[in-house]
């Protein structure tokens, strides 16, 4: 009776609880062996003189999914001298300009790439570029049209036709068209181009509006050979050209944002885009010839000549990067870039 009375080993270990189960799990660690993280190659880019093929620089741990532009920004910290918005990046030395988007591993053949700078000299926005091109249009022809600063010399004082105000009319609707599209509606890159682009431009604008501003506004102007048969048509033409062209542009705008082309519509103004990528170019020609044929000048045959076949150049190259984009260049592609069935 006076004996202690051994407990079973099952009665002196405790019981084992959730509690404890989820603590030694815990601390246990983890279950399998760690994953492996992903390494990341990084490119070295050397940067050689485009005359001599001498290193400039030499750009070490650049990250594969780098821009272009984040590359000039480090070069322009290792060579100040190079400042970024006016230099441009070749893989060869007669081969196009990088784009500044362009993601380095795409150019990437292996761990090192080399690059060639050239400068492109003083650079200047897009937006400033258009304005330019758009406003001395629109101040120079007024000045013939109000025949400012006694342009023709002793002007004789005689009545004008009608088609001279038209054309002024017509001229001044057509560059307003474009400097509010600039401002509002065009979606401009933030990217900068050459001086000597602005300065190209401005001298073709510019130099065609004096010559035929000069000739339509001359007091010994005559009127269209066929009058009002040939005079009211090709304005209604040029209106309604313009506002095709206007119609279109704020499409293009808004699709744009989503990375879309549009397409036909229930608008009439839309319905070019069944037969043609770029109507807009459409709508320009047509309004240019339209005032080609209700003037009656040579001086705007040869610009609306001239603008015709820069848009036409325009619209197939864009037609061309499209397909490039769309499928890899192949596939049925009926619409035409400007003229329907043509060209």
């Amino acid at each position: 009776m006076g004996q202690r009375r051994e407990m079973s080993p099952a009665k002196r270990d405790p019981p084992r609880t959730f509690l404890s189960f989820s603590q030694l799990l815990l601390n246990s660690g983890s279950l399998g062996p760690p994953l492996p993280r992903p390494k990341v190659s990084y490119l070295e880019v050397e940067i050689l003189d485009q005359r001599t093929g001498t290193p400039v620089s030499i750009i070490d741990k650049v990250h594969p999914s780098s821009t272009v532009l984040d590359l000039k920004n480090r070069f322009h910290k290792a060579c100040p001298g190079w400042c970024p918005s006016r230099t441009g990046l070749k893989t060869d030395p007669n081969g196009p300009f990088l784009p500044d988007t362009c993601v380095m591993e795409t150019i990437a053949t292996s761990s090192l790439v080399s690059v060639y700078p050239t400068d492109l000299g003083r650079q200047v926005g897009w937006t400033a570029v258009f304005l330019s091109q758009y406003f001395g249009p629109l101040l120079i022809y007024l000045v013939f049209y109000l025949r400012l600063s006694n342009v023709y010399a002793d002007a004789i004082k005689s009545r004008r036709p009608l088609v001279v105000h038209l054309a002024c009319f017509c001229h001044s609707l057509h560059y307003i068209k474009h400097l509010l599209e600039t401002l509002f509606v065009h979606k401009l890159c933030d990217g900068c181009t050459p001086l000597r682009n602005l300065l190209k431009g401005c001298a073709f604008y510019w130099g065609f509006t004096a010559w035929l501003g000069y000739y339509v506004n001359h007091p010994l102007y005559t009127p269209p050979y066929y009058a009002n048969k040939q005079i009211i048509p090709s304005l209604v033409w040029f209106l309604f050209c313009e506002a095709g062209n206007f119609y279109v542009n704020i499409a293009l705008a808004r699709h744009s944002q989503r990375g879309l082309h549009p397409g036909p519509t229930c608008n009439p103004f839309s319905w070019l885009f069944k037969l043609v990528h770029c109507p807009q170019y459409t709508y320009e020609i047509g309004a240019w010839i339209s005032f080609a044929i209700m003037t009656q000048t040579v001086p705007v045959a040869v610009f609306a000549a001239l603008v015709s076949t820069q848009m036409l150049l325009r619209a197939r190259k864009r037609r061309h990067k499209y397909l490039r984009r769309r499928n890899g260049g192949g596939g049925a592609y009926r619409r035409a870039a400007v003229i329907p069935f043509i060209l």
